[in-house]
């Protein structure tokens, strides 16, 4: 969530001790209706030195929910995590609260004070809040907004507010660590969005990773529902807005220690839950959307909240670096699109406009699916044809001078059978420029290659389906080895001989302007073979490498062969020696 970077939460170290000072937290829970609280006060045996644990250990109790069956212990827990974080020097405390809320509040009712705009259109949870409880929150918010001119929209900060006031000792308590996390300045971190820029971009990021790490839930939103960014747009709204207190707070309890990539854990994690609990028929005709929100509402009916944690620490992310890297890229996407800071919340992702959309290969819907595959930041973007052989004729050249220029790019393939299949291309072809009279392989792990019929389906980078694979660090000074002389008929790099309908493998090239996000360049691969995206030289194209060519196409493009390849783990996409009826490919108009 929470701005253009991920969250690194500063904890202890293993010589720091924390105290728990039950004493400090008496007075904790006047803004509770006691009557409304799922689970009473347990008296819990709580350790002196719980909080002297390393973080990891840490991070265990709070996933199994240690801390849940004592208020104090919670209580004190938030407020010494928060303690920790590091923040601006000149961040507004409990004092400063006091100080203001006298000035602004005085005798007045605090009704008679509008809500800051940057909560304009939002929900304001109140949990298990009494009247006075959301007098507070009210109060706490119009002092943020007075105090934090800046934020200009923050849709999740009511949410954050109240969970913390039902373990705070006063309203200044409260405010003064939300404060911290509001002015956090940790490099790459951020809590809270504090800009619609920022939470768009969030959102956007959320998308990709649903695209990725939930491919059933996924195609089922995308066949249901005319805006799938709309759908993910909620994603906080499930975590702190829809889903049932005793699960919000035990989200709350992980997020503080964790940061960010929690809360996509557990929102993915809801989402393979929706997917498991509904069909296709059911949500005929259904907003789903409003059908997701209920079933968050109700999810005590279908999973606990132990086992939905457990669900979502399966979940194998990427590296905080490239979901980092990732949401820079949306946020960038966005202010192409004319997205600002100041801007308030409005309708400005729209799916493809299929009434105008034409294509020789595939319909309007097949290419909604399509579409509902690429990455949130160029789907913004409604899609270019750049080159047809029903109009530019099958050359190779040409091929190459109408898509250089564009990145990323759609090849769609129609062959004489009536196959369709094709690939999603991240990089510009002028690429193979780059490695001189050898050709090598370019392109990033964004890349994937698909089939639409006789069946639909999508085949990523093997990486993405088993992180665990690659380690996501940074390599020092590696390079990739030189790239071997290519001939017509030369062995494929497991050393079997290449047949003759099939093109030259090249072995990566040395150099390569990649994208961002999911470069080759971020991970220690145990091997280059499951890495290989895209090629091309005079004498064709080659899609996917590595033990054969998941898509290979002859200088005329006329003929082609497909098979399996390490890269994306794919069948062969069609026929595995095909001749080619129609060939487009598109780009992405101003991206």
């Amino acid at each position: 969530m929470f701005g253009s970077s991920p969250v690194t939460v500063v904890i202890t170290s293993e010589a720091d001790t924390w105290d728990i000072d039950a004493s400090s937290c008496l007075g904790c829970g006047q803004f509770v209706d006691w009557d409304r609280m799922p689970d009473p006060e347990q008296q819990a045996h709580i350790p002196r030195d719980i909080l002297s644990k390393p973080s990891k250990e840490l991070k265990k109790l709070a996933r199994e929910g240690y801390w849940a069956t004592s208020r104090t212990l919670r209580a004190q827990v938030y407020h010494q995590l928060i303690q920790q974080v590091t923040c601006r020097l000149v961040t507004p405390d409990a004092l400063v609260y006091r100080d203001v809320a006298s000035r602004l509040f005085g005798k007045s009712s605090v009704s008679s004070h509008p809500l800051p705009e940057f909560l304009e259109g939002c929900s304001m949870p109140t949990y298990c809040l009494n009247l006075e409880g959301i007098t507070a929150l009210k109060k706490i918010l119009i002092c943020v907004g007075n105090l934090f001119p800046d934020i200009t929209y923050s849709p999740i900060l009511p949410s954050l507010v109240a969970l913390l006031l039902h373990y705070s000792e006063d309203e200044a308590q409260c405010f003064e660590n939300i404060s911290r996390l509001i002015a956090s300045n940790a490099p790459h971190t951020s809590y809270i969005d504090q800009s619609f820029l920022a939470h768009q971009a969030s959102c956007m990021t959320f998308g990709d990773l649903a695209n990725k790490h939930c491919p059933a839930a996924h195609k089922l939103i995308a066949s249901t529902s005319e805006n799938v960014f709309e759908v993910y747009c909620e994603w906080l709204s499930w975590l702190f807005h829809d889903l049932p207190f005793t699960y919000a707070i035990r989200v709350f309890d992980v997020y503080l220690l964790e940061g960010q990539k929690v809360l996509y854990r557990i929102a993915l994690a809801l989402l393979k839950q929706y997917r498991l609990s509904v069909t296709s028929a059911e949500l005929e005709g259904t907003d789903i959307k409003a059908d997701l929100q209920a079933f968050v509402q109700n999810i005590a009916e279908h999973v606990t909240v132990d086992k939905l944690l457990e669900r979502a620490f399966g979940i194998r992310l990427f590296s905080r670096k490239e979901i980092w890297l990732l949401q820079m890229a949306n946020r960038k996407a966005l202010m192409e699109r004319g997205i600002t800071m100041v801007q308030s919340r409005q309708s400005f992702h729209l799916a493809v406009d299929m009434q105008n959309f034409s294509s020789s290969i595939v319909t309007a819907q097949e290419m909604r699916i399509i579409w509902s595959w690429i990455p949130e930041r160029f789907s913004l973007f409604p899609p270019l044809l750049l080159f047809s052989t029903s109009e530019d004729g099958c050359s190779l050249q040409r091929f190459y001078t109408c898509c250089e220029g564009y990145e990323p790019t759609v090849l769609l393939i129609k062959t004489t059978e009536g196959e369709v299949c094709g690939a999603f291309l991240s990089s510009d072809w002028s690429e193979r420029k780059k490695s001189g009279a050898t050709s090598g392989f370019f392109g990033t792990g964004e890349c994937f290659v698909f089939t639409v019929r006789p069946e639909t389906e999508r085949y990523e980078w093997v990486f993405i389906k088993k992180p665990e694979l690659a380690k996501a660090v940074p390599r020092s000074r590696q390079r990739s080895p030189s790239p071997s002389p290519a001939s017509p008929l030369s062995s494929s790099p497991d050393g079997r001989s290449t047949s003759s309908n099939r093109l030259t493998v090249p072995t990566p090239q040395r150099k390569s302007r990649l994208s961002p996000f999911l470069a080759i360049r971020h991970f220690l691969l145990p091997s280059k073979t499951a890495s290989m995206f895209m090629s091309g030289s005079h004498e064709g194209i080659i899609i996917g490498g590595g033990g054969g060519q998941a898509l290979s196409l002859d200088a005329d493009l006329l003929w082609g062969h497909t098979e399996h390849c390490d890269t994306f783990d794919n069948p062969p996409l069609c026929q595995e020696n095909f001749k080619v009826q129609l060939l487009e490919v598109w780009g992405f108009q101003n991206a």
